[in-house]
């Protein structure tokens, strides 16, 4: 079989799977975030953290429980990196620097799982599971309820009210993170990924001598940081590991995990919104855009010139042997259309179009399928966008699900879609002009500090301003500089954004129903698809070409 029909089939039997999963577990979210029952697990929490599940927040309520337990989570995460070595279980490892106990505390908290660290030889066993693993579940929650929030800003008329947050945030976890994040660590044990919390051993090797490896709580953190989209590995080598990712079916697992819950979320939008064509409409925006990412990256990565590259019948270079070239083209672009940032392969040795489509994934607000949660508010804030550029053009005030969109919302839309490309952008100019950041490319003897330097760069921004958590490499991050800036850059675009989704739901919810005329533009339709797919990549090539012209694409043509 050829490595291109093999490509081509596994991204067959995903599409499946996802179909086959699309509508039972959109409904299913659906039915958790409506029902008006509490399970006694779920009551037994709220009296032990004094919350009124039942109370109904408008939006300032809403954010302040979301910050507020943000906050706390930043909070602890630092602490328990700060004193491990003093904790049972350590594996031996000192305590995490401030800086870089900030940075992660920052990227778990935040669901981006950026690393600048390796985890197999820094982490011990407390901090990975009570620490990284615990926020691998409650920030993809936190995205999940703040999306539901903004769902119920349009189902809702002339309250104010989004629900409750607390709620939200335990139903998420206990009825749909943890019940699949169970069954999928038991696929992956079956399948040979590790559960144990075993210490350092030798390990041979072939080729004479030894190294050390320990083992750990790895299957159970592998599902959760694919299903809730955080990205985190237990090992260095992330999914790339044969004890996280051990064989080419745990792969196939692994990306459907990434992309069933922001795809289905879809379904439970339209549920939500009592019209399950708007959820077709944004699903098929979705769909349109990955599958023609992914096309485009299988070409470039399997497109091969010069005789090294025939002899392998690839770019495989810093791909995964076990899976090949198509396998890892899949995975690259489910994880960079996700704020997810696992990795199966080496991003920096993909060709020069097949980094700045991982850039431009990124680039585009994570949101085809995006994030747990964040990918579907992202979605919506840009379907705002499209009817309000379609009613400009008709000469008619815009509406979208039966809401009219004025200066307000507008207003609020717009700032959402500002803060990431300023802080990726800022952020990756301050980096070029300082010379200690400078100096943390890795590989300036060999390329210099030209275009592919300058991707890593904006590539670590882009990653975490996003909350994807993915690397470029050939970057040492771990410097002050560096640890710090993309700490703030993690936790500025993944809150500041929540701020104006949730003033944006609010608004929506204070407004009372319009009812649909013969103007009222068809949003369900494909027409309003497509300009939605159109709106979402013209916004997104006019505030990211310059910067993507200066790196993946001047190396690719030179």
């Amino acid at each position: 079989m050829s490595p291109v029909l093999a490509g081509v089939l596994q991204l067959t039997a995903l599409i499946a799977a996802l179909a086959l999963a699309y509508r039972p577990l959109g409904d299913y979210m659906a039915a958790v975030y409506s029902s008006p029952r509490h399970l006694r697990i779920e009551k037994i929490i709220y009296r032990c953290i004094g919350a009124n599940a039942d109370a109904q927040m408008r939006w300032p309520a809403y954010l302040r429980g979301v910050l507020a337990f943000s906050v706390v989570g930043v909070l602890f995460l630092y602490l328990l990196q700060r004193v491990q070595g003093g904790l049972p279980l350590s594996l031996g490892f000192a305590s995490i620097s401030p800086d870089q106990a900030f940075n992660t505390a920052a990227s778990f908290v935040a669901n981006t799982n950026w690393q600048s660290y390796s985890g197999e030889q820094a982490m011990g066993h407390v901090v990975q599971t009570a620490g990284l693993a615990v926020q691998n579940f409650v920030s993809a929650a936190t995205g999940m309820a703040v999306a539901i929030a903004l769902v119920r800003g349009f189902a809702r008329a002339r309250t104010g009210e989004l629900g409750n947050f607390w709620a939200d945030l335990v139903r998420g976890t206990v009825r749909v993170l943890v019940p699949i994040a169970v069954i999928g660590a038991l696929v992956l044990v079956a399948c040979g990924a590790l559960q144990n919390f075993s210490g350092i051993h030798e390990v041979g090797q072939f080729m004479g001598g030894s190294q050390q490896t320990n083992g750990g709580a790895v299957a159970s953190q592998e599902v959760i940081k694919e299903l809730g989209t955080n990205g985190g590995g237990y090992f260095n080598a992330n999914s790339a590991h044969p004890f996280e990712n051990p064989n080419a079916f745990t792969n196939l697992f692994e990306i459907f995990l990434i992309l069933v819950i922001p795809f289905a979320l879809t379904r439970t939008f339209g549920k939500l919104v009592g019209n399950v064509k708007q959820g077709y409409a944004i699903l098929a925006t979705m769909g349109i855009i990955w599958l023609g990412f992914t096309a485009l990256m299988m070409w470039t990565e399997f497109a091969h010139g010069g005789p090294a590259l025939q002899a392998a019948g690839a770019a495989m270079e810093g791909k995964e042997t076990r899976f090949g070239v198509g396998a890892s083209a899949i995975f690259s672009v489910a994880t960079t259309l996700t704020s997810t940032g696992a990795v199966d392969s080496f991003h920096s040795s993909f060709t020069a179009f097949g980094g700045g489509i991982q850039l431009l994934g990124m680039m585009l607000g994570e949101i085809a399928p995006g994030g747990v949660g964040s990918g579907l508010y992202g979605m919506l804030v840009m379907a705002i966008i499209a009817v309000f550029l379609a009613g400009l053009m008709v000469g008619r005030t815009p509406e979208y699900l039966g809401k009219k969109i004025g200066t307000r919302e507008i207003k609020l839309a717009a700032c959402y879609i500002l803060i990431t490309p300023t802080l990726v952008l800022g952020f990756t100019a301050a980096s070029m002009v300082l010379p200690d950041a400078l100096g943390s490319m890795l590989n300036t003897k060999a390329l210099g500090a030209g275009s592919h330097g300058f991707s890593e760069v904006l590539y670590a921004f882009t990653s975490g301003a996003n909350n994807n958590g993915s690397a470029f490499g050939g970057l040492n991050a771990n410097t002050p500089w560096y640890n710090t800036t993309i700490g703030l850059a993690m936790l500025l675009g993944r809150f500041l954004p929540m701020v104006f989704v949730l003033a944006l739901a609010g608004s929506l919810a204070e407004q009372k129903p319009i009812p649909e005329t013969a103007g009222t533009l068809r949003t369900e339709k494909p027409l309003f698809a497509g300009l939605l797919v159109g709106t979402i990549l013209i916004i997104t090539g006019l505030t990211y070409f310059p910067a993507l012209a200066l790196g993946p694409l001047a190396e690719g043509l030179s």
